[in-house]
């Protein structure tokens, strides 16, 4: 090449080589390097790429004469600022990655892990749940504590009727089928004693049919007698403690076995005894001609009211046990409850006087059970026990004073 003048941008150049052949000082490409391989990739501080190789003077293969300053041309179709690394493998799944920290364990039944994370989760949704379900029952127990008004006592008085109704109604449909044998069994003690020559008679034409009916009644009552006898008794249960509630179904059964076993003792102890006393009377003068509607009439009167008697000892038990009722005041009261038993004797059997002492009899003994019953199972009270106490005391005192 021919020489050229020189000018101060040459001088510039000239410089910047020598002091890019300075050992120790930074340059463009390190100085320890003697050559890049071509293929290789060598990025500026600006992150820009040239895909040709650099010869050591600062210049390419192709334009081995530029100068150090010389511009790397890029390839064409590639943006600049992003780096190609075709050294780096290919495929990241042949990367291996590490196990996790803290392996959970899981239960192959169940599928439940004892990740710390989960369980807290699962315990703080069982704990809202609980929460839930007990503001639920706070909330109930509010609407229970609360007192009922008087539409409320009404309407549920109108329920516990309308389940009796349909209770007695069921058990009436399920006994007509045996109306007639029923009608036969419950005549049966009045026939041991009428004269051979008298019959029941009927003077309307819908009178047998419907004493066959009023039959299947009573005996659908004396069937439905514990269900009847616990909507009773719910009925009275929102005044009553929790703890009282809870015997509000042994109440009913004895209740029922009470109806039923009073009922029997007007049917096989007082039933005989009034019929004979009543056949009695019957001569050649006087015929005995029995209508079926009267005879069913007294005979129902009867079972029904020996039937609620014998409630007496139960509800003894239930008022003293709650505290109403105690022994001492039903033996204060013994002399009231004689002129009581006749007087509901009186209304409670037909208007004679062997019916009414009949009944008299068993309301007297059972009353007297039921003071033996307050006395053993009802609650006693601290505060009236106390001055008796005291009473006894002076009076011992005062005797013993007096001798």
């Amino acid at each position: 090449m021919s020489d050229t003048p020189k000018t101060p941008l040459d001088d510039g150049r000239e410089e910047q080589d020598a002091s890019a052949d300075t050992p120790g000082e930074d340059s463009g490409i390190s100085s320890g390097a003697s050559e890049i391989t071509p293929g290789d990739a060598v990025s500026d501080t600006t992150g820009a790429v040239s895909g040709n190789s650099v010869t050591p003077s600062g210049g390419t293969e192709d334009d081995s004469n530029a100068g150090p300053n010389a511009s790397v041309d890029m390839p064409a179709g590639e943006p600049a600022g992003e780096s190609v690394d075709d050294s780096g493998p290919a495929d990241s799944e042949s990367v291996p990655h590490p196990p996790p920290p803290f392996p959970f364990e899981q239960d192959p039944e169940t599928g439940a892990s004892d990740d710390p994370s989960l369980t807290a989760s699962s315990e703080d949704d069982d704990d809202d749940e609980e929460e839930e379900e007990e503001e639920e029952e706070e909330e109930e127990e509010e609407e229970e504590e609360s007192p009922m008004t008087l539409i409320q006592h009404l309407d549920e008085l109108r329920k516990r009727l309308k389940y009796i109704a349909f209770a007695a109604i069921a058990g009436c449909l399920a006994c007509y089928g045996f109306a007639e044998r029923l009608f036969g069994y419950l005549v049966a003690p009045m026939v041991d004693y009428m004269p051979e020559a008298s019959s029941f008679i009927f003077t309307a034409p819908h009178e047998a049919f419907l004493t066959y009916l009023k039959v299947a009644a009573l005996a659908g009552i004396f069937l439905a007698s514990p269900y009847i006898f616990y909507q009773i008794w719910a009925f009275i249960a929102p005044g009553l403690y929790d703890e009282e509630r809870k015997y509000i179904i042994p109440v009913a059964l004895f209740s029922a076995i009470f109806f039923i076993g009073g009922a029997s003792f007007g049917y096989f102890i007082v039933f005989p005894a009034a019929f004979e006393f009543f056949m009695s009377f019957n001569n050649e003068h006087i015929q005995a001609m029995l209508k079926l509607d009267e005879y069913l009439s007294f005979s129902i009167k009867l079972l029904l009211a020996f039937g609620l008697v014998f409630e007496m000892p139960l509800f003894a038990l239930i008022l003293s046990r709650i505290g109403i009722l105690t022994a001492d005041m039903m033996r204060k009261a013994r002399r009231y409850s004689i002129l009581g038993a006749f007087i509901v004797a009186a209304i409670l059997t037909p208007p004679d006087i062997f019916s009414q002492l009949l009944m008299a009899g068993p309301l007297l003994i059972l009353y007297e059970v039921s003071i033996i019953v307050a006395k053993v199972f009802g609650k006693k009270r601290r505060g009236a026990e106390e001055p008796e106490e005291e009473k006894e005391e002076e009076t011992e005192e005062a005797a013993k004073a007096e001798s």
